[in-house]
């Protein structure tokens, strides 16, 4: 059985760039800028915004379908003789692994949700930004 939490590697790089995102201000991304630079580089930045979203919600999607798989402790509603059989090692530890691997999503999943939240906002302030520029 396993015993220490894994972050899968693609998982670990998806929340870096959310994280590195998080720490960008559009008012200091955009400070000195102007005309087409200005709207090059806050168009450029949303789209990153959309692009890391996207794809967070991609893997808070798969996230969300394993945590909702089968009830591991449905095995609690068995007849104490089932539960015991074969000592209730294997039903034990099929059970525990199970646990173990929901609750790593559901770790997993909260911090995809910490760090969208974060980037939503600054999604639709880059949004808001594009809005008023001059379309052509």
């Amino acid at each position: 059985m396993r015993t220490e939490t894994v972050v899968p590697d693609d998982d670990e790089s998806l929340l870096t760039r959310l994280r590195d995102l998080a720490l960008v201000d559009l008012d200091v991304l955009l400070d000195g800028v102007s005309g087409d630079d200005y709207a090059r580089l806050l168009t450029s930045h949303g789209e990153d915004l959309e692009d890391a979203l996207r794809q967070a919600r991609t893997r808070a999607q798969a996230l969300v379908a394993a945590i909702a798989g089968p009830d591991p402790l449905l095995l609690v509603d068995a007849p104490a003789a089932a539960r015991a059989r074969d000592g209730g090692r294997e039903s034990g530890e099929r059970v525990a692994r199970r646990l173990l691997d929901r609750a790593m999503a559901c770790r997993a999943l909260a911090r995809f949700d910490d760090l969208a939240g974060k980037l939503v906002p600054r999604l639709l302030e880059a949004d808001r930004r594009g809005a008023g520029l001059p379309q052509g």
